[in-house]
């Protein structure tokens, strides 16, 4: 579903991606892991189209999309889901789930994903006139993925979700994720709970300095001393 191929990003003379090069295969999750500013979340934007990068390629279902302008990504279904959510405070939170539908405009379409959304979450659904801002950090996070959701993708991008939340919140979130992993939602993952990460995941990259160092099946991971040392505390 996804390539990308020996992608390079720079933030003006600032190089941030090294030859970064991966695949995420349908209905697959694939957990990018590593430290902070090891480019886990500049690698998202670069697929995502919110940065373009210098070189290197990204193909999305056989098409090459790193030119490609973000908002165009989406409707080819891709959804990005930042860390910390991006929500809109002030707005409630039907409306923020419908601003996630906007490249599915007609209301009949909107209000049956809507309904589907709320399935998924039906904490939401129980709040949906409330404000956003007027939500637990948990519900926020599940907000979030739900208006990533609304668009209906085929790949959704989750950058960060456990971010600034409880072990018990985290926990939730994690179970949600799960969920979506479960009904075929295909993910990639990029999360600093390495363990939680690697424990739902199919495959993994590991990123230090911009580069992959290391990639594979989880439990290659969870059984290499490298990692067990300096992200597990193993």
């Amino acid at each position: 579903m996804l390539n990308v191929n020996r992608l390079s990003l720079f933030y003006g003379k600032i190089q941030v991606l090294w030859d970064v090069s991966l695949t995420v295969a349908e209905k697959e999750m694939v957990a990018v892991i590593g430290s902070n500013a090891s480019g886990k979340t500049s690698l998202l934007n670069a697929i995502s189209g919110l940065s373009t990068p210098s070189s290197g390629t990204v193909e999305f279902l056989g098409r090459p999309i790193e030119k490609t302008p973000a908002y165009l990504i989406a409707r080819l279904g891709i959804s990005h889901i930042p860390e910390g959510g991006g929500l809109f405070p002030d707005m409630k939170v039907r409306e923020n789930l419908e601003l996630g539908a906007y490249i599915h405009p007609g209301d009949k379409e909107k209000k049956e994903t809507l309904e589907w959304v709320y399935g998924i979450f039906p904490s939401l659904a129980a709040r949906a006139d409330q404000m956003a801002k007027t939500l637990s950090g948990g519900e926020r996070q599940m907000l979030a993925i739900g208006r990533g959701l609304m668009s209906k993708p085929r790949l959704c991008l989750l950058d960060e979700p456990s971010y600034a939340l409880s072990p018990l919140l985290v926990m939730d979130v994690f179970k949600t994720i799960r969920q979506l992993r479960d009904r075929g939602t295909t993910i990639l993952l990029v999360e600093q709970d390495i363990k939680r990460a690697l424990e739902m995941a199919d495959r993994a990259y590991l990123l230090e300095n911009g580069r992959v160092v290391s990639e594979g099946p989880r439990d290659l991971f969870l059984q290499n001393d490298h990692v067990k040392k300096a992200y597990l505390g193993l």
